[in-house]
């Protein structure tokens, strides 16, 4: 049978976990091969079983901050140089002619745009529908200025036309991508799209979600990935919900940072409930949260369902999803475009209600979780949205698809 390795960028746990359900949902006779740079997540790899190469070059702290900033358009400076990008293009080349894969699966692991098509091995990228070519193309407004008044939304259109411009022309990738991809053979990298779109984009979202949108002969819905971890649930979790106050989850993914979990976690300990908080990796000793406010490891949150009555979210498309599939309302804080979609998705839905990141350490997060626990429309919407998930199995349709593709003459 084939090889197929797979490259998330190994320091975000979405992506990690994302190609983790892809790899359980391949036929057993393949041989899916991971790797990946950084080791933050890695170990959920191989905990799952699978082989994981570790590589070089690896990024600094410093430069994992940058590209934080860069993902999440608070910069245009990349830490993606001409030495490094020709680097990891040289080191997942050789990957690829080593194992004789027949694919390669990423999240945003954009050297593999360059690496994958050098070796002429099909690119598969699973990836929300926010922020690729025909939502950008498509959208009047893609929500860059908030507001609900004839000013923001006229910004906003401006906002719109004025990233689309720049997405689909300017220039704006590293430069290192057009070197070193005319390096090794292949098309220069010079727009923002050049860097998002692979051969095949797997379009990890509900039907619901596209409605209205056109899509390309390159982009198929395969319906929600998210992580299904084994670890065991902690004690903690079924101490708290035995309780008679209310259990908020608090998930901020690996997008966040310590400063949103304090703020959070402020406002969480002024309400009469119970808080667990899978948040340990952003803490620092001597970081001092409200009573009731438990801290713990990742846990299996797609086991949450029946155990937790609201959730406070960042948005991400793994931790929203998650909810979806649990029943769990929640509150989303989008830190960046593609999650402030995710979470007016489920607003439009019923099942959300959203606010800024900057609302974070406010009485309205307050608020806004208090509306959760008492509002039955919003649970109900919650409920419906469950029902809506059950039907979905976004991981299997992507492994048909890439079966379909390696099967090919």
């Amino acid at each position: 049978m084939a090889t197929v390795v797979f490259c998330p960028i190994t320091f975000n746990l979405a992506e990690v976990t994302r190609m983790i359900e892809v790899a359980r949902a391949l036929d057993p006779a393949h041989r899916a091969v991971f790797m990946g740079y950084e080791s933050d997540f890695a170990h959920l790899i191989v905990d799952a079983g699978f082989e994981y190469r570790a590589c070089e070059p690896a990024m600094s702290d410093a430069q994992r901050e940058q590209m934080m900033r860069f993902d999440q358009g608070k910069t245009l400076r990349s830490p993606l140089t001409d030495e490094l990008v020709s680097a990891r293009v040289d080191v997942e080349r050789a990957l690829i002619r080593e194992t004789d894969a027949a694919a390669v699966v990423i999240g945003t692991n954009v050297t593999s745009m360059i690496s994958a098509r050098a070796e002429r091995v099909p690119l598969f990228y699973a990836v929300p529908f926010a922020l690729t070519r025909p939502q950008v193309a498509q959208t009047r407004r893609l929500g860059l200025v908030r507001g609900s008044g004839r000013v923001a939304h006229a910004a906003d259109r401006v906002a719109t036309s004025l990233l689309r411009w720049a997405y689909n022309r300017a220039p704006l990738a590293p430069r290192a991508f057009a070197r070193v991809a005319t390096a090794n053979g292949v098309p220069p990298l010079k727009t923002v799209v050049s860097l998002l779109e692979a051969d095949h984009n797997l379009l990890t979202v509900m039907a619901w979600e596209l409605r209205g949108y056109t899509l390309p002969a390159a982009y198929q819905r395969v319906g929600p990935i998210f992580a299904h971890l084994d670890a065991p649930m902690p004690p903690i979790v079924a101490e708290l919900a035995a309780r008679e106050e209310p259990l908020v989850y608090l998930g901020l993914g690996s997008s966040a940072d310590r400063e949103m979990v304090l703020a959070a976690a402020s406002q969480l300990g002024t309400l009469p409930v119970n808080v667990v908080a899978p948040v340990r990796h952003y803490l620092r000793d001597g970081d001092d949260l409200p009573p009731n406010v438990h801290v713990t490891d990742l846990l299996p949150a797609h086991r949450l369902g029946g155990l937790v009555d609201a959730a406070v979210l960042h948005g991400g498309q793994g931790t929203v999803q998650t909810a979806c599939a649990a029943g769990i309302p929640f509150v989303g804080m989008g830190l960046q475009p593609e999650q402030v979609w995710n979470v007016d998705q489920c607003v439009r839905r019923g099942n959300a209600l959203a606010l800024s990141p900057k609302q974070a350490g406010t009485p309205a997060l307050a608020a806004a979780v208090q509306r959760l626990l008492s509002d039955s429309r919003i649970r109900a919407a919650a409920e419906r949205v469950r029902a809506e998930f059950a039907d979905e199995d976004g991981a299997a349709a992507s492994a048909r698809l890439i079966e379909e593709a390696v099967a090919a003459p």
